[in-house]
């Protein structure tokens, strides 16, 4: 089912603060107020999932400078993501918060839990400061994803909520003409 547009669910959980080596408590209410990133992934010390993290530390330093925090979600608990950090080179450069989900709460609420495994999918989500996600990207186990679009899908997510009325056309970048839905343009496009 999709989540677009929908508030995220109540959820607990620790987590492991990669910036400061500490655990913290997170929860939906630390998620409101700004604009976040949540990527699901299946599981520590595997394959494609340090790619993708290592990945999206990449942009980091970009979406903090556009008010972003990211977090990143698998069903193992926050001490094993605390070692996997502690023990692989691509997962120690991290500065985000790694969610642990044992419980595969937030996993189920955001619609990704691979019943049969008891894992996450490759859920990627982009949430505003009201808690409502925004834009939604679920991948195959086997198809890592690219950070990199995150940073344009972030600023359009940005720019729509700043702009009423307007929406922004496929490849549009920051700066770029956005379209004013109406009747004159209907068939025009």
């Amino acid at each position: 089912m999709s989540q677009i547009g929908k508030e995220i669910l109540p959820f607990k959980a620790q987590a492991y603060n990669s910036s400061n080596g500490e655990f913290i408590e997170i929860t939906d209410e630390t998620l409101k107020g700004q604009w976040n990133v949540v990527c699901f992934y299946p599981a520590d010390f595997s394959f494609v999932c340090p790619t993708e993290l290592e990945d999206l530390q990449k942009q980091y330093a970009t979406l903090k400078d556009l008010g972003v925090e990211v977090y990143s979600v698998s069903t193992d608990t926050h001490f094993v993501h605390k070692a996997w950090h502690d023990h692989s080179d691509a997962i120690s450069t991290l500065e985000y918060t790694m969610i642990g989900d044992p419980s595969q709460t937030i996993t189920r609420n955001f619609d990704v839990l691979d019943e049969e495994e008891g894992l996450a999918q490759r859920g990627t989500f982009i949430i505003d400061p009201d808690g409502v996600v925004q834009a939604a990207e679920i991948n195959a186990d086997g198809i890592g994803r690219d950070a990199s679009t995150l940073v344009g899908k972030v600023k359009a997510a940005q720019y729509v909520r700043e702009n009423p009325g307007e929406v922004c056309p496929a490849n549009w970048e920051e700066g770029s003409e956005t379209l004013k839905p109406s009747l004159d343009l209907v068939g025009k496009i």
